[in-house]
């Protein structure tokens, strides 16, 4: 196989998921290449926190005083309202 990662071969223009969530793809002449699939959100209050799956290899966005609510607008929180 021309290409090895984490312990394993791969064939020429095989492609698949890394531990570590990234695709990868065996590429010639290069070898292995391997990008991010996750988007990252960038815009959101300061209330709320990113949290990164490592099982799903996902990221949501969530309330910092309780992880397991998913960051919403609420009668407490405005957010993302030009006025």
């Amino acid at each position: 196989a021309p290409c090895e990662y984490e312990g394993k071969q791969f064939s020429l223009g095989e492609s698949w998921l890394s531990t570590n969530c990234l695709l990868c793809t065996c590429l010639h002449p290069i070898g292995v290449g391997c990008c991010e699939t996750t988007q990252h959100p960038i815009d959101f209050p300061d209330w709320c926190e990113a949290h990164y799956d490592s099982q799903t290899c996902q990221i949501s966005v969530v309330q910092k005083a309780n992880p397991s609510l998913p960051c919403v607008k609420s009668v407490e929180h405005e957010w993302g309202s030009a006025g």
